[in-house]
């Protein structure tokens, strides 16, 4: 089977804007997509507005994983022709979630949120995201990543400065309760179920999702004939939408894709790829 799909949606993950895929969108564009990054309901704002609306966010404190993910399910039921659908991090869960259900031409998660049946025991998962799920808080009020926790989860070996801009023009409040919801059956997917074409991609120096957590979720999924891929990039670290290497990440998925779609074996049961890189 081939494809001519030329719609992607950018599924951002938690603690930062939607912003951190402007260059994605445009990089894309250029290279014939219709692309789109939205926001999470009750985050379209900029990062200095979001953190002002701190403690009356109460829809953002409010909304649910389930919410969020039927929220990305109806924007990508919206494109012409099934979307690629590339998620970073949380949104990469949403995206294994959303391959899941059929609604993507093909997937691609990015350092991704594993789903339930994956535990993330890495102790570096937990000193980044524990915090998030609020424990004796109340759930009426958003998190907001410190900058020392960013520095350890996000921004790892880049020089302060760089740091210090990115948390002001792309950190954000979060919603204590979709974090919760990663653990309940809202995350949960059918590792044996046939689907279209996923890509994991981790990063050697993520501190928030390692590598060796990516490669626990991707080897989770059961083998059948679905086309189903894995990629380490050395040198990244959890902020790698916005590093200076991002466009190589961009061009192996673009490769990937045009691969995995275009192949005349998609499609007639062959697993074409299934496979460490």
């Amino acid at each position: 089977m081939k494809t001519n799909s030329k719609y992607v949606m950018f599924v951002t993950g938690a603690f930062v804007s939607h912003t951190c895929w402007d260059n994605w969108v445009k990089y894309f564009e250029e290279r014939g997509y219709t692309a789109a990054a939205p926001a999470w309901p009750f985050k379209d704002a900029s990062a200095k507005e979001l953190r002002d609306r701190q403690p009356n966010d109460i829809g953002l404190a409010t909304l649910t994983l389930t919410q969020l993910v039927d929220h990305y399910a109806a924007i990508a039921k919206s494109f012409p022709e099934k979307p690629l659908i590339v998620g970073h991090s949380l949104g990469g869960l949403i995206t294994q979630i959303l391959v899941n259900r059929d609604l993507a031409s093909a997937g691609v998660a990015v350092h991704s949120v594993p789903p339930m049946g994956v535990i993330p025991y890495e102790f570096t998962f937990l000193k980044s995201g524990w915090k998030v799920l609020g424990l004796f808080t109340s759930l009426k009020k958003t998190y907001l990543m410190s900058f020392e926790k960013f520095q350890y989860a996000f921004v790892n070996g880049q020089p302060f400065s760089v740091q210090k801009e990115a948390y002001e023009k792309y950190v954000i409040p979060e919603s204590k309760t979709v974090a919760r919801g990663g653990l309940t059956s809202a995350a949960a997917v059918d590792f044996k179920k046939n689907h279209p074409p996923l890509l994991f991609v981790a990063g050697s120096e993520d501190q928030f999702l390692s590598p060796h957590l990516n490669t626990r979720n991707f080897k989770k999924y059961k083998r059948n004939n679905s086309i189903l891929d894995y990629k380490e990039f050395k040198g990244r670290n959890h902020n790698v939408l916005l590093l200076d290497t991002w466009k190589e990440n961009a061009d192996f998925i673009l490769n990937w894709v045009d691969n995995v779609l275009t192949h005349t074996d998609y499609g007639k049961g062959k697993v074409l790829t299934n496979s460490l890189y």
